[in-house]
């Protein structure tokens, strides 16, 4: 029970009589000569409706002056039959609140001792009309006739409810300001309790002195603002107590320092702000107008200071300038530069300024220190086969580690320093590398062998343009979290490495496509027209970015193409910030494949055109004068028919006796590009095909609906929507067991989601059970309650 129940019922308690021997009270006085219990009469008005108070006349809330509380005895319910002979007015009630259910008033008398009403010839004429009452009344007090006080009734255990409270002074004040929430506490869970002054403080302040000391230093004025006296009182003293500090006398900063220190008691405070930083945003704004330990030498040398932002901001800009200076090393040594700036700064992530976002290198430098690992090994060795596993391997986390790196930094000033570390390092790895490819495949490689390879057929392809070999690999990482399977399979782009030459390339109808067809100029083997009437010719029903998807159901021949995706588009618009995004739109790829799962499609094949290049501050430029093409685009281009160059022409995908020239390495024909794609290299074309397989973690068992129910005698035909492959069809008066069938034989969904079956026993008719569906583990997947027979 809480303290309000106990109150309730000791008071009611004291009308308690023998009707033997006594008459029944007229009424309860309850006397409280200080006004202890006047802020809990509102809430106890709610609970009491037979309670009224002394004081000004108002008696829509139960209260007025001594006559007035003569007259609602009077016509309380338990004495009007006695008085009156008639039942009494609508216009009487409303003046006069009678007590119904035959329960005893109780007046509640504010700034009245029981001494008081006793003296009855000094009594004052206001009370004079309630003075007889303690005589035909009780009065609610202690076994000692002394008054009820808050302390007593907590304390005492005749009458009370015997807790262990303590008796000074701060706990008396405390309890009297802690009043309202101590009503609602339960007394089971109080008895084991000590309770002082920073319990009653603790219970005033909302029981969470960490949380609301945070708030305080977070948004000082805004939090006193919230508080009435009596909170704030609360909340001072708790400081004082628990943390050695006063709020009103230290003031914020003095806490902010305090906080920023981390001795003693504020390290639990520290603690706890660690676990939410962003609930308290005004924070390190107050710490940094603190003045830090900047004295020590340890401040510059080795030192960590984790609670003072200033300290992380000086590292910050020590790791900027050091990141800035590689530019002028030699990669190998920039390498390992990186590799010990890590060690200095990794710690960092782990502190509140990085969470904050206010460690944004210190977070970079982490992707940054993979970078250099993976590029200390060369990929510029060995076959075309070779050069495919390694990058398949580890050679992709250079490129992953790029753009994770990238996506860590806002500030011009810091994307400043990484790009001039990222280029130091990546640029001629990923140079040598994409120059050793480009020899190789005008030695090793084939048109003809490309265009031989076989797609394997699937019923649902899903074309997601751009999608690069490390966001291929993010894109199965977010799909396996789902518990979906996904298989890989390497392959190369079509060359050139652009959307008009590699999408129809990696469509189901690619051995469709004439070359006869093909125009060279826009590298377009046919317009994007044709490409989705030769897919619905050979009856593939085509979905675009914002089409709705059939469900597998809906069509005759299940054959689909799905376009999706819009990294190529973004990376165009946005260069080097395209890494902020690319996790965004993998997740909206990774969306488009559950919701194809969901339409019943059991086996994607997620496939792509190219991959791309991106380095920050701009690839490097190569010269083609424009007097020497015909098209020339970032990567590729063109060459005029008689034109004399020294560009190495590459044969063109759709029309090997037609060729064109690439820009060298990871260099292209135009300036200040930071994002292309068009040429060879790794990044541009060793693509990776996803085929995801709809297995039993990914299935949208979660969306299955019960379309229809029929029952004609003892069988019982549904029909259901959603995911009903391996779906097993019962009748049970349990759904959760399996011995409560009543039907002959389960029943498997059929591919349209219909399924029926037939209870055993007629007697069972008329009678309540539930429709189930399982899985082939015996897992109950959805379930409706039915009336056997209908």
């Amino acid at each position: 029970m809480r303290v309000i129940d106990h109150i309730l019922r000791s008071i009611r308690d004291a009308a308690l009589y023998n009707p033997e021997v006594q008459a029944a009270p007229s009424c309860i006085l309850w006397p409280d000569w200080d006004r202890q219990w006047e802020p809990a009469v509102n809430r106890l008005l709610q609970e009491m409706p037979e309670l009224f108070v002394l004081g000004k006349y108002s008696p829509e809330q139960r209260t007025g002056p001594a006559i007035w509380l003569r007259c609602v005895i009077l016509f309380s319910s338990a004495n009007v039959e006695q008085v009156c002979d008639a039942p009494v007015s609508e216009s009487l009630n409303s003046q006069f609140p009678v007590v119904h259910s035959g329960a005893t008033p109780v007046i509640y008398l504010p700034g009245v001792s029981r001494q008081d009403l006793r003296a009855v010839e000094s009594c004052p004429d206001s009370l004079k009309p309630l003075a007889e009452l303690q005589y035909r009344g009780v009065i609610w007090s202690q076994v000692n006739a002394k008054d009820w006080t808050i302390l007593a009734f907590l304390k005492s255990d005749q009458g009370g409810l015997g807790l262990d409270v303590a008796r000074d002074s701060e706990t008396k004040r405390a309890i009297r300001t802690a009043l309202m929430p101590l009503l609602d506490e339960d007394v089971d869970l109080l008895e084991c309790k000590r309770l002082d002054k920073d319990y009653f403080h603790n219970l005033l302040s909302g029981g969470d002195p960490v949380r609301d000391l945070l708030q305080w230093i977070s948004a000082p004025d805004d939090f006193r603002n919230r508080l009435d006296k009596n909170h704030w009182e609360a909340f001072v003293q708790v400081c004082k107590s628990q943390f050695g500090f006063d709020p009103q006398k230290q003031g914020v900063l003095t806490a902010a320092h305090n906080l920023a220190q981390q001795k003693n008691q504020w390290r639990s405070v520290w603690s706890r702000y660690r676990e939410a930083p962003h609930r308290y945003p005004g924070i390190p704004g107050q710490i940094r107008k603190c003045r830090p330990p900047a004295g020590s030498l340890m401040w510059y040398v080795g030192g960590e200071f984790p609670g003072w932002p200033q300290w992380n901001e000086q590292q910050e800009k020590n790791l900027r300038e050091n990141l800035s200076g590689l530019k002028e090393l030699p990669a190998h040594n920039a390498r390992q530069e990186i590799i010990e700036l890590e060690k200095i700064h990794a710690s960092r992530r782990n502190y509140v300024w990085a969470e904050l976002g206010l460690s944004p290198l210190a977070m970079s430098l982490k992707h940054l220190a993979v970078m250099a690992e993976v590029t200390r090994n060369t990929l510029a060795a060995g076959t075309l086969s070779d050069l495919a596993a390694g990058y398949s391997d580890w050679g992709w986390e250079a490129d992953d580690a790029l753009l994770r790196a990238l996506a860590c930094v806002h500030r011009q000033e810091d994307f400043e320093a990484l790009s001039s570390a990222l280029r130091t390092v990546y640029l001629p790895w990923s140079q040598e590398s994409s120059r050793h490819l480009q020899r190789l495949w005008l030695k090793e490689h084939s048109v003809s062998h490309v265009q031989e390879e076989q797609e394997v057929y699937f019923e649902c392809c899903l074309f997601v343009d751009g999608l690069r070999f490390d966001c291929a690999r993010r894109l199965q990482t977010l799909l396996e979290e789902k518990g979906i399977s996904v298989s890989r399979q390497l392959g190369w782009a079509a060359l050139p490495s652009v959307t008009a030459t590699g999408k129809p390339a990696a469509s189901p109808v690619a051995g469709h496509i004439s070359a006869a067809q093909a125009s060279q100029e826009n590298f377009e083997p046919c317009t994007a027209h044709h490409f989705k009437k030769l897919l619905q010719e050979n009856q593939w029903t085509v979905c675009r970015q914002n089409d709705p998807l059939p469900r597998i159901s809906e069509l005759e021949v299940k054959k689909l193409w799905v376009e999706f995706g819009d990294i190529d588009h973004e990376g165009h618009e946005w260069g080097w910030k395209l890494s902020a995004h690319v996790d965004r739109l993998l997740r909206e790829v990774r969306d488009r494949i559950e919701d194809l799962i969901q339409a019943g499609w059991t086996a994607i094949r997620v496939v792509t055109d190219h991959g791309w290049l991106l380095l920050p501050g701009g690839l490097p430029k190569i010269e083609l004068p424009r007097a020497l093409t015909q098209t020339k685009w970032s990567r590729c281009a063109v060459i005029k028919s008689g034109a004399d160059t020294d560009e190495n022409l590459y044969p063109w995908y759709w029309n090997p006796d037609r060729h064109f020239a690439l820009a060298d390495g990871i260099s292209c024909f135009r300036r200040n590009d930071e994002y292309s794609h068009g040429g060879l290299s790794l990044q541009e074309c060793l693509l990776l095909k996803l085929t995801v397989f709809a297995g039993p973690a990914a299935r949208a068992e979660e969306s299955l609906q019960l379309m229809d129910v029929v029952w004609k005698g003892l069988r019982c035909t549904v029909v259901v929507e959603g995911w009903t492959q391996d779906l097993w069809l019962d009748v049970r008066t349990s759904p959760g067991e399996a011995s409560s069938s009543l039907v002959l034989k389960l029943k498997l969904l059929k591919k349209d989601g219909s399924a029926s079956v037939v209870v055993e026993d007629e007697q069972f008719e008329g009678q309540e059970a539930h429709i189930v569906l399982i899985n082939a583990e015996g897992q109950l997947i959805s379930q409706t309650s039915t009336i056997i027979g209908g």
